[in-house]
């Protein structure tokens, strides 16, 4: 027996209802004979499921299947119910079924397929598409961006671009869509990309609104185009306080500090925003007395720092190396409670790290009640850097989404750390997880097999590198060529060289070291001549190697010539390695008065290295007298470098003062130095 029932008063309540209050509908439907023979109501109940719980997917199914007569609203509905339900791939099925589809069938399993982080079936898709919907196109752009494949995002736009013509519905003439790509080009610093877009925005005419405006200015201001900024926010009506706080920023991070001013004093009363902006830009810009300045001037007027300002203030204190300044900011933090902020927490342990302060960043670390992965991406490094190798693996094992910065950090920290081949077994797991490798986690690869010598497995990163269009990167050069000097290779390293276009300063470096490590020091000296004629300018790396090679080569006159020039002639002063490797040249010439001199007349104290260096040329030449003064200048001067006492104590025992040398050894016992044991291994 039928039930009589009211179908548009159901189909209204299932507009409505819960999953429960449906359910109950649709057993009347189906008692009344409307379901599924009915499209409306069918359609409705389907469209009812696909709204509530994934856990009814079940029963849009079986009701799809049941239906005699289905149209393109009923696979649209079934086909969003499975990708509720993340059943993508009996949604794609459904959709391949459907005999007609309409735009919003297409964006649906777009968008869907999105969701689900299929980016390369979500492309196909796209491009099957047969008119480009710029809601599935701008899904689609906008997953590419947040994943870093801004490249790829470009070039799928350019695709459907030509696909679409100058047809009205083209992506190209879609705000939203032009402001995620506009959006990627002030992220990635595509600033010609971003140029086209806007000249293609005139030439058609598009009606620039207040999101694809702030867009414009945020990328022009980014990419440091302040002019064409300017010149997008005077053509507002409206001057909102992003587009102003973006370009106040630009102007400020360009060093053009005065003009940001003006522009922040328009507004009578500034918010915090915009007081972040001028502050950070100066930060950017290394401006460490303007922003605190600016700090100072913000907390006269009674505007209350956040959580970025913090951040900002702790980012010039870490780049200016300001110790006592940061640590005051720190002090206010902890008053009001900003350093319990995630981002200000990160902005201390990276200020405390630059200043070289290892036991505050722990510290501030251990205090922290919440961590995020950047703070322990930060950490990792900060344990790698304070030699706490272990503890820097226990953070990285702690972290449940490790990032590519993650892996990364720690193939550096376990390089750097002597443990080449953990390094290397690292990146092997990256490569085999399918991880995107970048050139920080290719030269670090490098480095590592730099320090087993092992050609043939750098040779297989380089190839690994070319796979990834990463060959021609500065930094995976250099470092091949670095492996191939420390090898013994230098043909090889020349011919990398040799290779690359436009070759920086740290190529033409890694080259000089790589020269003087081999012992040819005329080659380097003349390397160095080059490099000054292609308009590269020294610096003090630079010199550290051409002083090396001198050293190596027994050119002392060219070296103390090169030593005296770098300040004269390239405004280059030397540090305390520059002054080690003056004194090795002049400790290898014999010449022992001589570097002695050299080492008192330093406007600095000689650190160990410098003094063990003489000591060796003592024990070598059998200048008994000269170590003895030597001897005398150590115990004056209360070194706790252990390698000073066992030079010490082992050249006066080669000349037979063995009481001297025992003296040296009681001496160590006193100031409680110890020297960690050395081990030997062998590479089977």
């Amino acid at each position: 027996m039928s039930v009589i029932i009211d179908v548009r008063n159901c189909i209204q309540l299932l507009r409505s209802c819960s999953a429960v209050a449906g359910q109950q509908l649709h057993q009347l439907l189906l008692k009344s004979g409307h379901v599924p023979s009915s499209l409306p109501p069918s359609n409705s109940l389907l469209l009812m499921y696909a709204r509530c719980s994934p856990l009814h997917q079940h029963d849009a199914r079986r009701l799809f299947d049941e239906m005699p007569v289905k149209n393109c609203f009923s696979y649209n509905s079934v086909i969003t119910s499975h990708l509720n339900s993340r059943d993508h791939h009996a949604a794609l099925n459904i959709f391949r079924s459907m005999p007609e589809r309409n735009t919003f069938s297409w964006n649906t399993i777009i968008t869907g397929i999105v969701s689900t982080g299929n980016l390369d079936m979500a492309r196909s898709l796209l491009i099957e598409m047969p008119v480009k919907d710029p809601v599935a196109c701008n899904a689609v752009l906008h997953r590419y961006v947040r994943r870093g494949r801004a490249d790829e995002a470009f070039a799928l736009l350019r695709t459907v671009g030509q696909c679409s013509g100058a047809d009205a519905s083209s992506p190209w003439n879609d705000p939203f869509v032009l402001a995620t790509i506009v959006g990627a080009c002030a992220d990635w610093m595509k600033y010609d990309f971003g140029r086209q877009a806007h000249a293609r925005m005139v030439v058609s005419k598009i009606e620039q609104d207040l999101v694809l405006s702030c867009a414009l200015v945020n990328m022009y201001c980014k990419c440091g185009d302040l002019d064409s900024a300017r010149y997008v926010l005077n053509g507002l009506t409206q001057v909102d306080e992003f587009s102003l706080s973006a370009l106040i920023y630009g102007y400020a991070s360009c060093g053009h500090l005065h003009e940001a001013i003006r522009l922040f004093d328009r507004k009578e009363e500034p918010s915090i925003a915009m007081w972040n902006s001028l502050i950070s830009g100066c930060a950017f810009a290394c401006c460490g007395n303007d922003a605190f300045a600016l700090f100072a001037r913000m907390m006269r007027s009674d505007v209350l720092p956040d959580s970025s300002t913090y951040a900002s203030i702790l980012n010039v204190c870490g780049f200016s190396v300001m110790v006592n300044p940061g640590q005051q900011i720190h002090g206010c933090g902890l008053k009001c409670g900003a350093v319990n902020d995630i981002i200000v927490a990160s902005a201390l342990i990276d200020f405390y790290s630059k200043c070289g302060l290892w036991e505050d960043a722990c510290r501030a670390f251990r205090e922290l009640r919440f961590h995020d992965t950047i703070v322990l991406n930060s950490m990792i490094t900060v344990y790698s850097n304070c030699g706490q190798i272990e503890e820097a693996r226990r953070i990285f094992d702690m972290i449940t989404g490790k990032s590519v910065i993650s892996w990364n950090s720690m193939v550096v920290g376990l390089s750097q750390n002597g443990h080449a081949r953990d390094a290397l077994g690292l990146f092997c797991e990256m490569h085999r997880l399918g991880l995107r490798l970048d050139k920080v986690a290719i030269a670090s690869a490098l480095s590592a097999s730099s320090s087993i010598c092992s050609i043939s497995f750098g040779e297989q990163i380089f190839s690994l590198a070319t796979v990834l269009g990463l060959q021609s990167d500065h930094v995976v050069a250099s470092s091949l060529i670095d492996l191939y000097c420390k090898c013994g290779s230098l043909a090889n390293g020349c011919r990398i060289f040799e290779e690359i276009d436009k070759p920086d300063e740290v190529l033409w470096n890694s080259m000089l070291i790589g020269h003087a490590s081999n012992g040819y020091g005329h080659e380097a000296l003349e390397l160095l001549e080059l490099m000054k004629t292609k308009g590269i300018k020294p610096s003090e790396r630079t010199f550290i190697a051409v002083l090396s090679a001198c050293c190596h080569s027994g050119l002392v006159k060219e070296g103390l010539t090169w030593f005296h020039r770098m300040q004269a002639d390239f405004s280059v002063s030397p540090s305390a390695e520059h002054y080690a490797c003056v004194t090795d040249l002049l400790v290898r010439a014999g010449r022992l008065e001589e570097s002695v001199e050299f080492i008192e007349n330093m406007p600095f104290e000689a650190d160990a290295v410098s003094w063990t260096t003489v000591i060796g040329g003592c024990k070598a030449q059998g200048n008994e007298a000269m170590m003895r003064k030597v001897a005398k200048k150590l115990m004056e001067m209360e070194s706790s470098h252990p390698s000073l006492y066992v030079q010490l104590s082992s050249g006066l025992a080669s000349l037979g003062d063995w009481t001297k040398s025992a003296e040296i050894r009681s001496m160590m016992y006193e100031r409680r130095i110890t020297k960690n044991p050395g081990y030997s291994w062998i590479d089977s």
